[in-house]
């Protein structure tokens, strides 16, 4: 009972359930009511005026009760003071109990039956047969009412509520980094106003991040130009320059480069949802390729194929070696191997490893952990980011672990 349109038609049914309980008892009210009773009353004494007395034979009882009874379609009965059958005409009608003895009246509900006690001791029983317009058609019209009402409520209501459902579509999509969502607006009311905002929001939003994504995009490429500059000013400088300030030059130009590459490299990926360039790769034929460019770095495991980009995936296997280097220990052990869900990487290092507290922080842009000296801290949140982009995920667990999804051994 989560789901608000369900909450909303229970809430009609409820009060339209309400409503009709309330009129069901006020016609059965009205229908009692002290006007019907008397006029019951006035046609026993009528009906006393016409009867023959007590002591008249049942045959002139019996004539006089259908002289009553002609034209008029209705149940009639007399009885002695005993409440013994007298006359009749029609079907059997109900007899008055002691407490009609005591009071001289009774109502038998529908179809309206009536006793009233005579002068002389007799009793007058009736049955009017209620018309098309009667309390019994009136509670069923409130029924049919209460049915149709129903039944109409529940499209309207669920209308409402799917075009509240959409707008929360759109709000996830916008959430999970799809800019470009909208939803449409439809109608007049408060939801509606509700989705323009949103449109105008999105739109806000999309127009600021790419102004973002554009600004970094071309400050990284313009950097590339004074650090070019740079390099060629110290190859010029030759035998002239001491050795170790240009070793310390070159590694900073050096840092500097794979920084603006890092930011040119996630200002790309959040530009583009999708893989631009897909095909099958051998996981394991790759990783030994990354293997072979680091001294210590071991390989192991079983050729296993996924589909992405072989670019981005080089990177991330190289973003993750070079953390090992930096901030681990010797021997570098890297895993390939399939798995039910996929393929699996795993690179470990025998370095202190990182405490748990810290193994999803280290994912953030720019986290160092406190006492480190190198890298920018782009490479595990590139890491991350181009595992998602494959439909795959990143964890630190014993080492780092790689998921990508996909996966089927050769």
């Amino acid at each position: 009972m989560r789901r608000l349109y369900l909450k909303i038609y229970l809430a009609v049914l409820a009060a339209l359930l309400v409503f009709a309980l309330a009129a069901g008892a006020l016609w059965r009210l009205l229908a009692d009511d002290e006007r019907t009773r008397r006029a019951h009353e006035w046609g026993a004494t009528l009906a006393q005026n016409i009867l023959p007395p007590a002591g008249a034979a049942p045959g002139e009882q019996q004539a006089a009760l259908e002289r009553i009874a002609a034209n008029l379609k209705v149940d009639l009965a007399l009885l002695s003071r005993g409440r013994e059958r007298v006359a009749g005409v029609g079907a059997a009608l109900p007899v008055p109990g002691e407490r009609q003895e005591r009071s001289g009246w009774v109502h038998s509900g529908w179809p309206s039956a009536f006793a009233v006690k005579l002068h002389d001791g007799r009793w007058f029983v009736a049955r009017v047969p209620v018309g098309r317009y009667g309390p019994r058609y009136g509670l069923w019209m409130i029924a049919i009412v209460l049915l149709a009402i129903g039944v109409g409520a529940y499209p309207v209501v669920r209308m409402l509520t799917l075009r509240l459902e959409r707008l929360q579509a759109g709000v996830e999509s916008l959430g999970a980094g799809e800019l470009s969502a909208r939803v449409k607006v439809e109608g007049r009311d408060e939801v509606a106003r509700l989705a323009e905002s949103f449109n105008r929001a999105a739109a806000r939003i999309e127009e600021l991040v790419g102004a973002h994504r554009a600004l970094l995009a071309n400050a990284s490429h313009e950097l590339r130009t004074p650090l070019a500059r740079i390099r060629m000013a110290i190859e010029l400088m030759k035998e002239g320059a001491e050795p170790r300030r240009k070793r310390e030059l070159e590694q900073d130009i050096a840092e500097l480069d794979a920084l603006i590459e890092e930011i040119l490299l996630a200002s790309r990926l959040d530009a583009s949802t999708r893989l631009e360039a897909l095909e099958d790769i051998d996981l394991l034929a790759l990783a030994a390729e990354g293997c072979a460019r680091y001294e210590g770095a071991s390989l192991e495991g079983e050729p296993v194929k996924v589909r992405g980009d072989a670019r981005l995936l080089r990177r991330l296997l190289r973003n993750l070696l070079e953390n090992a280097r930096r901030h681990g220990a010797p021997p570098i052990e890297v895993s390939v191997r399939a798995v039910p869900s996929g393929a699996e990487l795993r690179v470990s290092d025998h370095g202190p490893g990182v405490p748990e507290a810290e193994r999803e922080r280290v994912f953030e842009p720019f986290y160092r952990r406190a006492g480190s000296t190198e890298g920018a801290g782009l490479g595990l949140a590139l890491v991350r980011r181009i595992a998602r982009q494959h439909g795959g995920e990143a964890r630190c667990k014993a080492g780092f672990v790689v998921t990508l999804p996909g996966a089927t051994s050769s």
